[in-house]
């Protein structure tokens, strides 16, 4: 019996994020360029989000360019910006016909203005989607976005519009980019490294946590039920203890 035969669809994790590791050390084991360990990527991305839209699953965002990737070689980010533009241009029918909207958080304005035109073109030509919300983290960071929150509270109380008292959890994860959706209930990374790497600290507070050797080219559908066959096994207690969850 495979993984998704597996799988309680009752229990399934409505948001998933992913932290897509791997691709330049595939490529290389490979002794290919990391370029091809992008391009092979984007395979797995599709296969992953089919799979999300296969068993249910409402919300799948991705680490797909960190603020800290700016610092890599000016070729290889170069190469990321092309390969999301043209990927973005040749997906837009295939969302349509999974019913998947597209979604992006981060510093968006940072961005090449023709990624930033193509984003807002694919956002809209999905916007009517309701299966399954792709949410694509781009020059994104956690610690910028609490920062921005920060700030748009601390306008609000300068204007008059708030109190400090008036600031809490609530008002603060208002403030997010996120705050359209549920927190993560699940958060994968590929490629065995086990660490966050500045991607939704506040919204991951209580999300399980799965770390995979398996790195993010050869990461499919099946590795996906698998991690949520592995968060349905585990005994979700925010704080609590068990004898009180019985």
């Amino acid at each position: 019996m495979g993984f998704k035969e597996q799988i309680d669809i009752s229990r399934l994790p409505e948001h998933i994020a992913i932290i897509m590791d791997g691709n330049g050390r595939w490529a290389k084991n490979q002794g290919k360029f990391r370029s091809f360990g992008h391009e092979s990527g984007v395979v797995s991305l599709k296969d992953v989000v089919e799979g999300c839209t296969d068993v249910g699953v409402k919300y799948l965002t991705v680490y797909a360019f960190s603020t800290e990737n700016w610092n890599r070689p000016i070729e290889e980010v170069n190469l990321l910006m092309e390969l999301l533009i043209s990927t973005i241009n040749a997906e837009i029918v295939t969302l349509n016909k999974n019913n998947v909207r597209l979604n992006a958080i981060g510093d968006i304005a940072s961005l090449p203005q023709k990624c930033i035109d193509d984003l807002k073109n694919a956002m809209d030509e999905t916007a009517k989607n309701t299966s399954c919300t792709l949410t694509l983290a781009l020059s994104y960071s956690s610690k910028w976005e609490i920062v921005q929150a920060a700030k748009k509270l601390a306008a609000q109380v300068k204007e008059g519009k708030m109190e400090i008292d008036d600031i809490n959890e609530s008002s603060f994860s208002s403030q997010l980019t996120t705050h359209s959706m549920p927190d993560p209930e699940l958060l994968i990374r590929t490629g065995g490294e086990h660490r966050i790497s500045n991607y939704l600290l506040w919204q991951i507070a209580y999300g399980e946590l799965y770390f995979t050797e398996t790195m993010w080219p050869d990461f499919m559908k099946e590795d996906l039920f698998e991690a949520i066959v592995d968060y349905q096994k585990r005994e979700r207690r925010f704080g609590k203890i068990s004898e009180q969850l019985n």
